[in-house]
């Protein structure tokens, strides 16, 4: 018997280049499928493509500044999951987007870029003046808040010291599997201060600070990028061909 969804729709091949770090990765897996599941009924999971990095090679890379290398590596990857199907493919970290313009030139397969999603879901809910927080190289550099500010949308960051305490959390604990209270408190903390700053709502722009803040730990509206992105990516596996 035919189903409603198989009559409907091609599902397509989600690549996703993962490991950055292994803890953020997981949920990516398990909101797709939840989502293909909660859309289609039954049986149903996505068609999934995922290649997961050995992160202490990408992280020594970023230290050193040597994004050229990490461009390479994702590069690889990306290649391999459109040579094995993929028909687009997401990025399972915020800072990497920093080397995605470089990917997207060796692929003919689109990659869904996380801001670009998350500049979606604030937009869709009448945000303009955004907090951002994440590792530094996201709070501080333009590759990330480039994308967001092209959409209207105003980029608020933590001072100096704020954005080293969430860099630092982020490397030091998040991304070891660690969640602290008394981290969770700091970055309770700092969301207040860019709420005093003008942000409407906190963009949680590194994939593992959903992992310790929940949106009733924040004052502000969260958007959590690793759902956000998550979600956008089993939606697109469900368009129309």
């Amino acid at each position: 018997m035919v189903t409603e969804i198989e009559r409907d729709y091609h599902m397509k091949t989600i690549g996703l280049i993962g490991g950055m770090s292994w803890e953020s990765t997981v949920p990516y897996y398990q909101i797709i499928n939840e989502e293909i599941n909660r859309r289609c009924g039954g049986l149903h999971s996505a068609k999934i493509l995922m290649y997961s990095v050995d992160f202490a090679e990408i992280e020594a890379n970023m230290t050193k500044g040597d994004w050229a290398t990490n461009a390479a590596i994702l590069t690889d990857i990306a290649v391999r999951l459109e040579k094995a199907g993929a028909d687009f493919i997401l990025i399972c970290t915020n800072t990497l987007h920093k080397v995605a313009p470089e990917v997207q030139s060796h692929i003919s397969v689109p990659i869904i870029h996380i801001a670009d999603a998350v500049s979606e879901a604030l937009l869709a809910r009448g945000i303009t003046k955004a907090g951002l927080l994440g590792t530094k190289y996201t709070m501080q550099q333009d590759f990330y808040k480039e994308r967001m500010i092209a959409r209207g949308i105003e980029v608020i960051t933590p001072d100096e010291h704020d954005m080293e305490r969430v860099n630092d959390i982020i490397f030091g604990e998040l991304c070891l599997g660690q969640f602290k209270d008394e981290s969770r408190k700091e970055y309770a903390a700092i969301i207040e201060k860019l709420a005093a700053k003008g942000a409407q709502g906190i963009v949680f722009g590194c994939t593992e600070i959903g992992l310790l803040l929940k949106p009733e730990d924040s004052c502000l509206q969260v958007f959590d990028t690793t759902v956000i992105h998550a979600k956008k990516a089993a939606a697109l596996a469900l368009e129309t061909m």
